[in-house]
C-alpha cells in the first residue's frame, strides 16, 4: 500500500468526505481491519477564500505547493487537492513534488468516458465553472464538452449554495430543490445527458437519488481513484 498525501480543509466538510471514502474503500477491499496510510495537510480555508476572492491566485498556488512538498516529505507517493477549484493550480502543485498528482478532472473523466457520457453539466463554484480550467481540460483529455448552467443566476445560487451553506455543514432541502430544478432545465434547454458533482462539497446535498441524469461525484471517483493507485490495482503513471 502506497502513502496518500491530502492537500485538504477546502473545506473540511468534503476532506471529512474524502478521509472516510478512501478508508472505506481500503477496508472493501483489503477486509479485517485495514484502513489506509493517508498523511494530510489541512489548511485554513478562511484564508484560501480570501485569495480566491481577491484574485490572487499565485499566493494560493505557492501555499499549495508548500503543503504539497510537506507531504512528500512525510512520505507520501501521491497528491491529492481534497477541492475542485484549487485545481486551477495543478500544474503549480505537480512541479513542486516528485511524486504523480491525481487530478480530479481526468478520473471524472474516464468515468464519463466509460459510461458513454458526452454532455455533462458541470455544477460547481463560480471560479470552476466559469474560469474554463476543468472544461478546457476535460475537452483535451477526453474530447467530451462539459456544459454550465446558462443563466447567471443559476451559476451564482449553485456558488452560493456551496460556499453559504454546504461549506458551513448546513444542507437545505431548499437548496436541494434548487440543484433538481436547474439540473432538469440543462437537460431540457442545453442537452445535457449527466450531472458532474464538481465541488467536492456537493455530494452532501444531492446524489444519484435526487436528480433526473446519471450522477459523477468528483469527490468519490477522486478518493477511489486514489485507493487504486495506492493499492497499485492502476499504474501510477495514469496520475497526472
Amino acid at each position: 500500500m502506497e502513502r496518500i498525501g491530502l492537500i485538504g480543509g477546502m473545506s473540511w466538510e468534503s476532506t471529512a468526505v474524502y478521509y472516510r471514502r478512501i478508508n472505506e474503500m481500503v477496508r472493501e477491499r483489503l477486509g479485517g481491519l485495514h484502513s489506509a496510510d493517508i498523511v494530510m495537510r489541512s489548511v485554513d480555508f478562511h484564508d484560501i477564500v480570501e485569495l480566491q476572492k481577491a484574485g490572487n491566485w499565485a499566493e494560493a498556488g505557492r501555499r499549495l505547493a508548500t503543503a504539497a512538498r510537506e507531504l512528500e516529505a512525510a512520505g507520501a507517493r501521491m497528491i491529492v487537492i481534497c477541492t475542485n477549484t484549487m485545481h486551477r493550480l495543478a500544474d503549480e502543485v505537480r512541479a513542486a513534488v516528485r511524486v504523480p498528482l491525481v487530478h480530479i478532472c481526468d478520473v471524472t473523466g474516464e468515468a464519463l468516458v466509460a459510461a458513454g457520457r458526452r454532455r455533462p453539466l458541470l455544477l460547481a463554484t463560480r471560479y470552476t465553472m466559469e474560469d474554463g480550467f476543468w472544461r478546457d481540460r476535460l475537452a483535451a483529455r477526453t474530447g467530451i464538452r462539459a456544459v454550465v448552467p446558462e443563466a447567471e443566476a443559476d451559476r451564482a445560487a449553485v456558488h452560493d449554495i456551496i460556499f453559504g451553506e454546504l461549506c458551513r455543514g448546513i444542507v437545505c432541502p431548499k437548496s436541494r430543490e434548487r440543484y433538481r430544478a436547474i439540473v432538469a432545465q440543462a437537460a431540457r434547454a442545453q442537452g445535457a445527458d449527466s450531472v458532474i458533482l464538481g465541488c467536492t462539497e456537493i455530494g452532501l446535498l444531492v446524489g444519484p437519488a435526487d436528480l433526473c441524469l446519471p450522477v459523477f461525484d468528483s469527490t468519490l471517483l477522486h478518493a477511489d481513484a486514489a485507493v487504486e493507485l495506492s493499492l497499485g490495482t492502476e499504474a501510477l503513471a495514469l496520475a497526472g
